[in-house]
């Protein structure tokens, strides 16, 4: 018989609680990254720092993004805690990644200080990625497969709501008071929503602290089961290559980092066009970003989570694919009209619906593919290789314009997310029970 509690903020047992806190979780992520990727780099940007130096800062940023796979196999091997299977992790991580947010309170000037500013987001990049990697897991433990659309989707809209007030908020807040009012705002912020995770359960059994001992008594029986499963490395590691390389999911996988390539390369290419080319303020680039753009992602978010559980994330990323490949090529093959601002500020805001429509049409696909006992490695690999996906597309971004201009690098990222188009197509089309074999694989 399931364990009842009447304590209220139990994940596994509260539907509304389980969109609540995987939406604020990931609005914690989005700050940071909307505040350093978007605010940030526009403002080097408009203080004249290089392109390359500034998609070298995006990169470092996004760094430890790209390793998450280190972390998923240790999560899911140190899982005894008292606190609950996941949660100290991502606790944990959180309290780490603030502590480096104050870091950033020692920096006096961003932009002579560039190397160090890097370095701190750096080290606040590093903890934020284990917590990342941490709430996927838990996303995966505690959501029913028929919410994982929806719940998703929250998830999306809740880190492009944080990288929307990161970005317009934090861009506002550089321009007018300076660098460490928008760094305490942030540590702020990110002091606010740990504290609110420390009274959130996984399941009813599982303390709010280790040191509380008074629930013991209350749920004897699951010990064991609280405990979690006890693997091995080399079991663990097994289990999540045979994961990985499947050759469905693997194929599939291909398709959808291509993609991620793609919007990151012209997206950062279009920023330094509007600021460079055509003598956008960075702020209002930031704030459109912000505001407008955010909108539209989160809307296309929350759309695509419920289209992503009626009509099957299947026939969504096909149609997805296809509207991201012609945008991106239909939009550079007009690039004389850029200079009509209706356009360009149009342009930008339509850029946003690409990110989170490919997100939750892709990211159901990818849980749903995860072998049991290594869910939380294998998820966090295929998250790792997106945010590896969106820092090349930075770091190219960068190095290319001081060659090419932003309408070529567009087509050149139109091209790509053609062919991501067609892999994907042929895989789906070659297996057509995709969903039916991808489940049998991973028991």
């Amino acid at each position: 018989m399931p364990i009842v509690s009447a304590f209220p903020l139990v994940l596994s047992q509260n539907r509304p609680l389980r969109y609540g806190v995987f939406f604020y979780l990931y609005i914690m992520q989005g700050i940071p990254a909307g505040f350093s990727l978007t605010a940030l780099a526009n403002y080097l940007t408009a203080e004249g720092v290089k392109s390359s130096s500034v998609g070298s800062f995006a990169a470092l940023v996004g760094l430890p993004w790209a390793f998450q796979f280190v972390w998923g196999p240790l999560i899911d091997r140190y899982q005894r805690s008292s606190m609950g299977r996941r949660k100290p992790w991502v606790l944990g991580a959180q309290l780490l990644a603030l502590l480096a947010s104050i870091a950033l309170l020692f920096i006096h000037n961003p932009i002579t200080q560039l190397q160090t500013l890097g370095g701190c987001f750096l080290v606040h990049s590093i903890f934020a990625a284990i917590q990342d990697a941490s709430v996927d897991a838990m996303a995966i433990s505690v959501i029913p497969d028929q919410e994982r659309g929806r719940v998703n989707a929250f998830m999306r809209a809740g880190f492009l709501l944080g990288t929307g007030v990161g970005a317009a908020v934090f861009a506002q807040i550089l321009r007018r008071y300076g660098f460490f009012e928008a760094a305490l705002t942030q540590t702020l912020c990110l002091l606010a929503l740990t504290l609110l995770t420390f009274f959130i359960r996984e399941r009813p059994e599982d303390r709010l602290s280790p040191f509380l001992t008074r629930r013991e008594s209350l749920f004897p029986a699951t010990e064991a089961k609280k405990a979690g499963p006890n693997h091995t490395f080399s079991w663990l590691f097994a289990e999540l290559l045979k994961g990985i390389f499947a050759k469905r999911s693997l194929l599939l996988f291909g398709g959808v980092v291509a993609t991620y390539v793609s919007i990151s390369l012209f997206l950062r290419s279009y920023n330094y066009h509007l600021i460079h080319k055509l003598g956008w303020a960075d702020t209002s680039v930031s704030i459109l970003t912000g505001t407008y753009g955010m909108l539209v992602a989160t809307s296309v978010a929350l759309l695509g989570g419920y289209l992503a559980d009626r009509i099957g994330a299947r026939r969504l990323l096909v149609f997805v694919l296809a509207l991201i490949a012609t945008y991106l090529l239909v939009f550079n093959l007009l690039e004389p009209t850029w200079s009509n601002r209706t356009v360009a500020q149009t342009g930008l805001v339509a850029l946003y619906f690409m990110d989170p429509s490919l997100s939750v049409a892709a990211i159901p696909l990818l849980m749903s593919v995860c072998r049991p006992g290594v869910e939380g490695s294998q998820f966090t690999t295929y998250m790792a290789f997106i945010n590896l996906s969106d820092i090349a597309g930075s770091f190219l971004a960068g190095q290319a314009l001081v060659y090419i201009q932003a309408p070529t690098i567009g087509l050149l990222a139109g091209g790509l997310a053609v062919v991501a188009l067609l892999l994907t197509g042929l895989v789906l089309r070659r297996y057509k029970d995709l969903s039916t074999v991808l489940k049998v694989e991973k028991i």
